[in-house]
Parts: structure tokens; sequence; C-alpha cells
């Protein structure tokens, strides 16, 4: 037997069904949520009393047509357009498809732009991996208390873009051969204060967090992924190696600088919400640290190859793939030259979208509250999924 959908005063729509095996089980539409939520996002989730025992994600309500806009466009005027896939993470954006055009073009990038790309990234990994605690303590019905700390360090990493970049969020930083801003020993001195602050922020987060009772028991044994399924479903970032898989382009890669600082690769035990909580805690602790060496060492010097084409860039025929580590995994762009202003093919490697594939497969036999925040613990923006 069923039913037409109905709507309920929370605006998700439900259901009635009859399944031979089950008996009566409950279909429930979560969404399409409000873009201020996790994103334009709708959970079809089948329910046998609480427990969940179907999860189809639903996608698309925010398909902004990137891919083929990249193949209409030059390369240097997509790269505003990378700013708006992640939009938590332009900066690191805008870096894997630098590397992916330099890759292509054979174009070097002077040291004191290597150095800033780092800065900017790992700058831009604790501003996420903040953000995701702040969200994820919000999932789990806490009061607006942890969200609030963590936005309140967000904002000041956001001032420290805005006034490199000339904007908070969408940087358009990035350039083919360095960086188009140098950033002022006024700057680096911010950036300094802020390190030397980051590390007490978390100390004091994770004395209120961390060891919570709350916490422990909405997210220990909760949307457990095996190592197994993380690799054969191309998981990457915090969530595989919250499974314990030991898997980061900033080591198995050595892009930019990486090579020269010494950092740490933190990893789970139980590949649970929780486990994906403290990876990113303990990320930004490595972040922290990797920060300290690059301002310490940080050359003077020029911030663009003085042979890099701005205009009239027309790399050779042939094919390249860029990616890096990005915060919330391997964020990756091919690239295939045809000689002409623009690339014939345009393609990202969004983590989002791949780690989001996994979803049903951490919610089942979880109750639906459960299901909340193990697609919090997965960090999707949908402007990458949606791309």
């Amino acid at each position: 037997m069923t039913t037409a959908f109905t709507p309920t005063p929370s605006g998700a729509h439900v259901r009635a069904v009859h399944d031979p095996f089950h008996g009566d089980l409950l279909e429930i539409s979560m969404g399409p949520h409000h873009p201020s939520t996790h994103g334009v996002f709708r959970m079809m989730v089948t329910l046998d009393g609480e427990n969940v025992v179907k999860l189809k994600p639903v996608f698309g309500y925010l398909h902004r047509n990137h891919e083929k806009l990249g193949e209409n466009t030059s390369y240097l005027g997509s790269m505003p357009y990378t700013d708006r896939l992640d939009y938590f993470c332009s900066m690191t954006n805008n870096w894997a498809y630098a590397l992916a055009v330099e890759k292509l073009a054979g174009q070097p990038v002077p040291e004191r732009a290597e150095y800033l790309r780092v800065i900017l990234a790992e700058l831009t990994r604790l501003l996420n991996h903040t953000c995701l605690a702040g969200f994820l303590l919000q999932d789990t019905g806490a009061s607006g208390t942890p969200l609030m700390y963590a936005f309140r360090e967000r904002e000041k990493i956001l001032d420290l873009f805005e006034a490199l970049s000339g904007s908070r969020m969408m940087c358009n930083y990035q350039r083919f051969g360095g960086c188009r801003i140098d950033a002022t020993p006024a700057w680096l001195a911010a950036v300094r204060g802020i390190v030397d602050g980051y590390g007490a922020f978390l100390d004091e987060y994770e004395e209120l967090i961390t060891g919570n009772e709350i916490l422990l028991a909405r997210t220990q044994n909760v949307g457990v992924l095996s190592p197994a399924l993380a690799v054969s479903a191309g998981i990457t970032g915090p969530m595989l190696r919250a499974a314990g898989v030991d898997y980061d382009l900033r080591k198995v890669d050595g892009y930019g600088l990486y090579p020269r600082f010494d950092f740490r690769v933190p990893l789970g035990a139980h590949g649970d919400t929780y486990d994906r909580y403290m990876v990113r805690m303990l990320e930004m602790r490595e972040s922290i640290g990797i920060l300290r060496q690059a301002l310490a060492a940080i050359p003077d010097g020029p911030i663009m190859d003085p042979k890099a084409k701005i205009r009239g860039f027309r790399p050779k025929p042939g094919e390249a793939y860029g990616r890096i580590e990005g915060p919330k995994g391997e964020i990756g762009f091919y690239l295939i030259s045809d000689g002409t202003p623009n690339p014939y093919r345009y393609r990202v490697r969004p983590p989002s979208l791949i780690n989001l594939t996994v979803l049903e497969d951490l919610c089942l036999g979880h109750t639906l509250a459960d299901a909340v925040i193990i697609l919090g613990s997965i960090d999707i923006v949908l402007g990458e999924v949606d791309r």
C-alpha cells in the first residue's frame, strides 16, 4: 500500500509503503535544503521504524555548468570560476587549477610564490576544518556556541584573505607562474599572530567539546567507513585517513614545497564519525606547524615568473592533470589543449561529490538523526558537487 507524499511541519515529505521483506516502511524526502545548510541537497530515506534501510542522495539543483564554461573561456578567465566550486576553499581551488595549467605549459613558479601558496593552503585548511567542527556540533543538536566559536576564528582568516587579495571568499589570487599580489611584511606578521594564537583556540575548543559525553555517544561507532570501501570508492582526504589509510597528496606527490616541511599525517583507527572529527582536529595542529616553518623560511624575490604569459596564453597541444590535497580531499583539474586560447576539454575532480557516494553505506542501520550527523562529517559543499 502506498499513499501520496504528505508534507510535515519540518518541511520533509513522507509516505507509507509496504515491503514484503520488512513490512511497513516509511519513506521520507528530506530537502531540497536551503543553501544556508549544507547546500541545495535532498535525501530520500526509507525507514524501518527509526532505522535507515535505504538512502538515496539527490543533487543537481545547483548545477553551474562549470566544466562546459571552462571549454568556452580562456585559461585565465576560468580562474575566478574555480573560486565558486568549494567557496570555503577558493585559495586551494585556485592552486589546483594553476598547477594543472603549469604542467600543461611547462611553466615554472618562483620560490616565494610557492611559499605563499603553502601558507594560503594551510590557512584554508584551518578555516575549513574549524568550520566543519562547528557545523558538526550544530548537527548533533548543540547550541550555537561551538559554531560561533568556530566562526570567530574563521573571520580572522577571512580578514587575512581580504587584506591580501581584496576579497574574503572569492579570492581569484593564483596565477599561472605565481601569484597575483605579493604579501607585505605587515601581512606576514598578521599571519604569524593568528598562527601563534590558534593552538590556544584549539586547546579551548577541545576542552569544551572533544571529551563531551554527548558527542562521544552520538559519533562513536556511527557511520563506520572501512578501509576497503574507502579505497574502492575513491574516497580521499580526512575521510580516507579517518578510516586508517595513510594517503596524503602532500606526502605522496610532494607538490609545491611540501617535501621541505616536517609534518605528520594523522590517521583514525575506527573510521567512524568521531574519527573523522578527530583527524581534522589533529590536522589543524599539523597545519600550524607547517605555517610556522613556512613563515620562518619564506624568502624575498619575485612572485611571478618573468616569462609567464598573461595575455595571448596558448599552451601547446597536450594534456595534464594537476591535483592537490585540498581540505576536503583530492581536488584535481584535467585539461586538454589543442593550441587555442581555450581548453579543448576541462574536467574537475571534486572531493565533495566522490566522498558523498558512500553516504548510504555509512547510514544503513543507523537512525535518521544519525544520518544528519554522518552527512555533516563527510563535509560537502554543493557548489563543488553540482559544478
